[in-house]
């Protein structure tokens, strides 16, 4: 059995890779073959193309600790072809780091065995890195010091290309011995320059190789006894309220840097050092968090359909797909139309499926196929989909334009895969237009096209991203994004391309909505109408208006309150009282009683302020209190005022108003006088909730706060009388407050 290295699309999710590098090693199976060794993606395209596996006795998860979605995924159809197709096949799960309990209760208690391969003695230097400092610094000058103490080469762990570049940097500036070769490592280098990292160091010489966490399991380089880990690792975030994935820096966890420490023991005896104290190790979680928690799952929902699974809880998973990602994955599909309303693949959805892309791209290719532009978004996925081609621009119409004639192994390869894709797809054009870039990566990422304002872009889906201001992007007026990095309020444009209104207006014209915006003066009220043409939450157009009145006025108000938030409505005293005492009721009966915090009244406000903008052109005349009571269901007014009143009768006859928005619950002020005789503490909500009441002198200052009026009676009533008396001594003090008359008068004069 002879192995080559080539190209293989593995399942519609992504490509087939190895652990290490680049391409997938494929071996050529003939009749005498006994291991054939895929990656996790072409097995989950196994195992969909024949659910039965003929012709394989067991399958065997290798280096199941990296819990990837396609090795997940694997697993779980394995194990439902072993339940209802095929009961004589084995499964086994394998990796020096493995959750072992976990994996053996999915397998209905399978037995766990223990190998205890040779291994070679690890020691420990632990070295922990400044926080205030640059990583590419600290890491420097730790390996620098491991090689000054230590012999043999070093292979050093680092979260990603950029830092494993900065460090090579560093290195090659601060390292004198000219036999120290510094190396790194990442998918996105050439072949050669691969092996060069990957071959043995020659005689008299040594090696650094910088490489991220994909080296954790996958290589053994002759010669290294030395690892120098940062403890860090670049894991993908999905966020599923606005379809995208960024890249997260995180701790490593106790599994991956045991893992880490491992390669310096391959071969030798060997040292790890630790960019952290030996007390941090025991913080860091146990193990990785799986990908299916964090990553896009569209992939996934595509080929569980394709399976025939619409709900994934009908398949044993050892972590279920987190919801809100899976709602995301069908919304998408079935925006694409690989889903039809049922959730079943669609015709569409098959032909997506049978193409080796995130289904995104899958969908991109095909669409622009029928628009003879298939090569042009085959190409376009592929440098989406494998880092370093094209080079590093951030606008992808120079990166088509560089990868149209770049040379090496790597590029011809992905640009013969382009063709086979495009071909696929059903038609390819040879000419590519690389203007045209935009225009084809928004059948993609529709949801990402943005329009520049204020030094950013906002994008159809309400993101916002800034741009480097030397980027040939950062003067267009719109583009689509099609990489971004950082959480919100600090997102970084990576890549996109220019796209021309012209090609928005004809793409999306059924989804570009006409209406009037205003902007309120909060001083004044003043309302100033535009006309604007919008998709999503980027404006395509707009234009004053010099006059607005009607819906347009009222549609205006209402998107000015949406925009600028709740403090342009007047919210006197009756308003202030009426949402706090809706919204105490809400604390205490969720599910009956609406939440009116300031989210969900903006989110809710067509419902209550429109009717109450009938014939008003200000904000400030609406009666606030008056629309939201009237957007309350009338059997929950009635129980408002009886459970939640807006006022206190007193045993005087005062009318007082109580106060519901304190931090202590319900609250009223009321002069002690006026509560003689009552022996009842008063309350709210039926009798749930005692009133704070602040106890107030004659002159109105507080004496007592209490929710215990009878005690407070029977208690230091007492005290407070005695100070009281002679303070004001023409307010009645009776010794027995229980047994005298309210008041809120003085004593008759002569008494």
């Amino acid at each position: 059995m002879r192995r080559r290295l080539a190209w293989r699309p593995s399942a519609a999710s992504g490509w087939a890779k190895p652990s290490a590098i680049g391409c997938a090693w494929i071996l050529r199976i003939g009749p005498k073959t006994r291991i054939e060794v895929v990656t996790e993606g072409v097995f989950s395209r196994m195992i969909l193309d024949d659910p039965e596996l003929k012709g394989v006795a067991a399958v065997l998860f290798d280096e199941f600790h990296e819990r990837s979605v396609e090795g997940d995924l694997g697993l779980a159809l394995a194990r439902d072809a072993q339940s209802a197709l095929r009961p004589d096949l084995k499964i086994v799960v394998m990796s020096a780091t493995l959750d072992a309990a976990r994996i053996a209760s999915l397998l209905d208690d399978a037995p766990v065995i223990i190998s205890e391969g040779r291994m070679f003695p690890v020691s420990y230097v632990y070295r922990p890195r400044d926080p205030r400092g640059r990583l590419e610094e600290e890491t420097a000058a730790a390996v620098r010091a491991a090689l000054a103490a230590e012999r043999g080469s070093a292979l050093v762990f680092l979260p990603g290309v950029r830092e494993i570049e900065r460090t090579a940097d560093n290195l090659r500036a601060s390292v004198s011995d000219p036999s120290i070769d510094i190396r790194p490592l990442y998918g996105a280098m050439s072949p050669s320059d691969q092996d060069a990292a990957i071959s043995p160091a020659p005689q008299g010489r040594r090696k650094v190789v910088l490489a991220t966490s994909i080296a954790e399991t996958s290589l053994t380089i002759d010669g290294v006894r030395i690892v120098v880990d940062a403890g860090l690792a670049r894991r993908p975030r999905f966020e599923p309220a606005l379809g995208l994935s960024r890249l997260e820096t995180v701790r490593a966890s106790q599994a991956a840097v045991t893992q880490r420490a491992g390669r310096a023991g391959r071969l030798e005896p060997g040292v790890c050092w630790r960019l952290w104290s030996e007390g941090e190790t025991r913080a860091l979680p146990e193990f990785d968090r799986p990908e299916m928690l964090d990553a896009d799952l569209s992939g996934l929902a595509l080929d569980l359909a394709a399976w025939g699974v619409s709900d994934p809880a009908t398949l044993a998973w050892l972590d279920p797909p987190p919801k809100p990602a899976w709602n995301e994955a069908i919304t998408l599909l079935k925006r694409i139309g690989a889903l039809d309303d049922g959730g079943r693949l669609t015709e569409h959805g098959g032909a997506v499926a049978r193409l080796p892309l995130p289904p995104r791209l899958a969908h991109m290719v095909i669409d622009a196929a029928r628009n003879d532009e298939g090569l042009l978004a085959a190409r376009i996925a592929m440098l989406l989909t494998e880092q370093g081609l094209g080079g590093r621009s951030p606008d992808l119409s120079e990166r088509l334009h560089r990868f149209a004639s770049e040379r090496g192994q790597r590029a011809d390869a992905a640009r013969g895969l382009a063709d086979r894709i495009a071909r696929n797809a059903g038609g390819v054009r040879r000419d590519v237009d690389e203007e045209r870039a935009g225009a084809v990566l928004a059948l993609a990422y529709p949801d990402r096209v943005a329009k520049a304002r204020g030094g950013a872009f906002t994008m159809v889906n309400g993101r916002a991203a800034a741009i480097e201001p030397a980027s040939p992007l950062a003067r267009e007026p719109f583009v689509v994004v099609a990489d971004i990095s950082g959480a919100a309020g600090r997102a970084q444009i990576l890549l996109g391309a220019p796209i021309a209104l012209a090609d928005i207006e004809a793409m999306f014209a059924k989804e570009i909505e006409t209406g009037a915006t205003a902007t309120v003066d909060p001083a004044t009220g003043a309302v100033r109408g535009r006309r604007t043409r919008r998709l999503g939450r980027v404006v395509l157009s707009e234009a004053p208006l010099e006059r607005i009145s009607g819906e347009d006025l009222q549609q205006a108000l209402l998107g000015a309150v949406r925009d600028e938030g709740l403090a342009l409505l007047d919210w006197d005293d009756a308003a202030l009282q009426m949402r706090a005492r809706v919204a105490f009721m809400h604390t205490l009966d969720a599910e009956i009683w609406p939440d009116w915090h300031d989210e969900a009244l903006i989110a809710w406000v067509e419902a209550w302020l429109a009717p109450a903008l009938m014939n008003r052109s200000r904000l400030k005349d609406v009666n606030v209190a008056d629309a939201l009571w009237n957007a309350l269901p009338y059997d929950l007014r009635r129980r408002l005022d009886v459970e939640a009143p807006a006022r206190f009768e007193t045993p005087a006859g005062s009318s007082l108003r109580i106060d519901y928005a304190g931090d202590g619950g319900p609250a009223l002020e009321v002069r002690l006088q006026e509560l003689f005789g009552q022996d009842k503490h008063p309350s709210v909500a039926n009798g749930r909730v005692p009133l704070s009441l602040r106890l107030l002198s004659p002159a109105q200052r507080p004496v007592q706060t209490t929710k215990d009026l009878p005690g407070f009676w029977r208690g230091s009533y007492g005290a407070v009388r005695s100070e009281m008396r002679g303070r004001y001594p023409k307010h009645p003090w009776p010794e027995d407050p229980l047994t005298a008359p309210p008041t809120r008068r003085a004593k008759p004069r002569g008494s």
